[in-house]
């Protein structure tokens, strides 16, 4: 039941982790594990704080801000039922999906993307940024199809979603200074974010170089697809936070998968993590096309391609983490849920209890590493937030119940 004082609306048994509060001191309610529980407060239609808990025989409601996800492709998702086969390491997905665009009509993408983009939304999402392939075959330096299907979806759902695209270039392409800035002034135009695969191309730092100094006229954020793999030579990541730093670069700089981490000895990945601290930038943890990727061999894997979050957490390194591919060629299962995905990276990566510590990932964290405002709960509108019908962080994780829109159970007195 919500009970309503005047302008005030009270929602009852409502439980807040405490990592989703900006103002702890200011918040009330009493503390209950990892969450502070109690009556929670709407003034004016804004979370102001919590009262004492009335009653606790109702329904128990789990609030938090609208989830973040940081890393989708909707422009590949749900491909795979079409392939005759996935297998193989990453080479082989590129190979694999590079087969599958000979179906990519606008209708194929607008379909695939926005059936991506509604699992999102009713995942209890309010920001997503999805990358998107680059270049067409006569002109690989142009916008795609997917590129130009995807911004109309943005515009289309923008009253439900906040939806940033980032191209997916090649560092080897953007070497050109000139091909470079011709692609950050078409990613200005859609507010867009700047992103770039890296791996062991030849040009890659003059490529990254070149991104800095792109991104720095245009004022876009940058998001790199790094060190997507086991092998020792590669060094991308060192090399975005070496010239984030030579730069100055001030907006955001999200770096995904960052898999070679695993490989460094203590020494070396503090030495890393030093830099990526003093350079300001976010790591994405992206477990579920990475744990089906990488370290692959004859048998049992024993090695997994999920980076140090442990460690780069340790040093106070932004975390965040992402979906990634959601049934093509890089990861043939799933499906577009932040929650789900941080559930997998508790898994894979031994996040151990209480769960609220790490919500600000696919949260608070996630909408920082997009450039955008940390959302809280204090202070926040009704529409911004969500609840979840759950006890307690592992209920919710566990996804013991659905996202529900927080204004639908005012049933039209202040929605």
């Amino acid at each position: 039941m919500i009970v309503q004082h005047l302008a005030d609306v009270v929602l009852p048994n409502a439980r807040v982790p405490v990592s989703m509060i900006a103002r702890l001191d200011m918040f009330g309610g009493a503390r209950d594990q990892d969450c502070v529980h109690g009556d929670l407060l709407f003034r004016n239609g804004y979370a102001e704080r919590l009262l004492p808990a009335g009653s606790t025989s109702g329904t128990p409601w789990m609030v938090l801000p609208k989830l973040t996800e940081c890393h989708v492709h909707l422009d590949k998702c749900y491909t795979v039922s079409r392939m005759s086969g996935v297998r193989g390491g990453l080479q082989a997905a590129i190979a694999a999906q590079d087969a599958d665009r000979v179906h990519w009509t606008e209708s194929d993408v607008r379909s695939r993307a926005m059936l991506g983009l509604e699992e999102l939304i009713s995942s209890g999402c309010g920001s997503v940024r999805s990358h998107v392939d680059w270049g067409r075959d006569d002109r690989p330096n142009a916008p795609s199809l997917a590129w130009s299907v995807l911004g109309e979806l943005a515009q289309e759902c923008s009253d439900r979603v906040t939806l940033q695209l980032a191209p997916l270039t090649d560092a080897e392409q953007i070497s050109d200074p000139a091909v470079a800035d011709d692609i950050a002034r078409e990613i200005a135009s859609k507010d867009g974010a700047f992103g770039v695969f890296v791996f062991d191309q030849a040009n890659r730092r003059k490529g990254i170089r070149q991104a800095f100094e792109a991104a720095d006229r245009h004022g876009l954020a940058l998001d790199f697809h790094v060190d997507e793999g086991l092998d020792d030579e590669l060094d991308g990541l060192e090399i975005i936070a070496d010239l984030a730093i030579e730069t100055g670069f001030q907006g955001p700089v999200l770096c995904g998968h960052a898999c070679h981490l695993m490989n460094l000895d203590p020494e070396s990945l503090k030495k890393l993590t030093d830099k990526l601290l003093h350079s300001n930038i976010s790591v994405a943890s992206l477990p579920a096309t990475n744990l089906f990727l990488q370290g692959r061999a004859a048998g049992t894997p024993d090695r997994r391609g999920v980076t140090r979050i442990h460690e780069l957490c340790a040093a106070g390194v932004p975390v965040v983490v992402g979906t990634d591919n959601v049934q093509d060629a890089f990861c043939p299962l799933g499906r577009h849920d932040p929650r789900q995905s941080l559930a997998l990276a508790v898994l894979a990566a031994h996040l151990d209890p209480p769960f609220g510590s790490h919500f600000p990932m696919i949260t608070t964290s996630a909408r920082k590493a997009l450039g955008l405002s940390a959302n809280h709960v204090d202070g926040a509108a009704i529409g911004d937030l969500i609840m979840f019908g759950a006890a307690s962080t592992s209920d919710m994780l566990a996804g013991v119940s659905p996202p529900e829109r927080i204004s639908a159970a005012f049933q039209g007195e202040l929605a």
